[in-house]
């Protein structure tokens, strides 16, 4: 069963989330923060042309089930917290 579900509303309304890219190393960063989030112990950073032409994170995480697929795009979907 997949870990990650549609927030209720009141849960939703009180999160200030979205992360703002800014520059190359803001999608480094977050990429990252994802991968220590999914249990890596082992993240290879690949950056090309300073980021303009290609930037690759591979890591050793715990991934996703193939329930997540279509619910990681939705609004308000969390793997990480369920209610306030």
């Amino acid at each position: 069963m997949g870990k990650i579900v549609i927030l209720d509303e009141n849960t939703a309304n009180q999160i200030a989330a979205g992360e703002v890219i800014e520059r190359p190393a803001s999608i480094v960063k977050e990429m990252v923060e994802n991968s220590l989030d999914a249990n890596a112990t082992a993240i290879t950073v690949d950056i090309v042309n300073g980021g303009i032409k290609s930037i690759r994170i591979t890591d050793n995480g715990d991934g996703m089930e193939s329930d997540d697929i279509e619910l990681a795009f939705e609004r308000h979907a969390s793997s990480k917290i369920r209610k306030i």
